[in-house]
């Protein structure tokens, strides 16, 4: 495994793996037993990224979600993890109500919410401090300062490590870092988007988040990364749900004309390095010039192990080159 460090302020920042296991449906669509396979795997091969959200896995039973958190907690006490493991959670997105959804019904980021929510998630997880807690959507009815504000007061009391954002609109998430620098407060300093190889349309706004505000990483954002490089990019579902190997179940903003010459780029690399599709696309994430971190669910340990084994694929200049500009 290798390593690399998230966050700046000599207190808060860590050294965590540069490959996230995500823990989504941990506790849900992935029983207990796999789960805890999974999490004991990782953790044997060097892994000490754990990611999860208060509200996973809530469409599963149309509940609030909950079960991820829940089941690290069951494992953490189990295993007796304690804090050489770091475990990110988010906040904001959990449904109000059983059967609504993030989109229609969240919680938001009212200080009121961001600290009974933060309250709630070390609970379930058993930990006296969170390590990374995210702002997971945007909540545009609620004043940003009182956001930041919220999140700052949770580190100065100790309850919290690092902020992260996730799904939000640059210059939104720019505006809250603003405000906390000015104020002298801690801010955002890890960013969790959807982020792969193949790219999005950007003409036009996904269906999940018709807004445009939320989801994948686009020029604006890689521009807004090489303008600072102290942030940290976690990258959310880099191997696009499996699409790598079954294109039936490649997303419709993905299907542009972009794609084929990059697949085509993907698999002649492949090919000369004996990698997988999946582990080239972890690889370049891995070893190019922006610090990113790629955050990759599994279900089975075979795919786990097949994720891992991307740390050690090394791409030439020349197959990176070929890559990136492939279009």
């Amino acid at each position: 495994m290798k390593y690399r460090t998230i966050g700046t302020a000599p207190d808060t920042r860590r050294e965590v793996s540069v490959i996230a296991l995500g823990a989504m449906l941990f506790g849900s669509r992935t029983d207990e037993r796999t789960s805890f396979a999974l999490l004991d795997r990782y953790v044997e091969a060097g892994g000490t990224f754990i990611d999860t959200s208060d509200n996973y896995a809530f469409w599963e039973d149309g509940g609030q979600g909950g079960q991820s958190e829940e089941l690290l907690g069951r494992w953490r006490r189990s295993r007796g993890i304690g804090n050489e493991i770091v475990i990110a959670t988010k906040l904001g997105a959990r449904p109000l109500a059983p059967g609504t959804g993030f989109i229609d019904n969240p919680e938001g980021l009212s200080a009121k919410v961001i600290r009974e929510s933060a309250e709630r998630s070390r609970e379930r997880l058993g930990v006296d401090k969170l390590d990374l807690l995210y702002a997971h959507i945007d909540d545009p009815t609620v004043p940003q300062r009182e956001t930041v504000e919220a999140f700052a007061e949770l580190v100065a009391e100790g309850m919290v490590g690092l902020l992260g954002v996730s799904n939000q609109a640059v210059w939104r998430v720019e505006r809250a870092r603003a405000i906390a620098a000015a104020a002298g407060l801690p801010g955002y300093e890890v960013l969790q988007y959807e982020h792969s190889y193949l790219c999005p349309r950007v003409d036009v706004p996904s269906g999940l988040f018709p807004d445009g505000t939320l989801g994948a990483v686009g020029p604006e954002m890689l521009s807004y990364l090489r303008a600072e490089p102290a942030l940290t990019l976690v990258s959310y579902s880099p191997l696009l749900k499996g699409a790598y190997v079954r294109p039936d179940r490649l997303p419709a903003d993905y299907d542009h004309p972009g794609t084929p010459p990059r697949l085509t780029a993907l698999r002649e690399v492949a090919r000369e390095t004996g990698a997988t599709v999946n582990q080239v696309v972890l690889a370049w994430q891995l070893g190019g010039a922006l610090p990113i971190v790629p955050l990759a669910g599994a279900s089975s340990t075979a795919q786990l192990e097949e994720n891992l084994a991307a740390v050690d694929v090394e791409l030439t200049a020349d197959q990176r080159g070929r890559l990136d500009g492939a279009h």
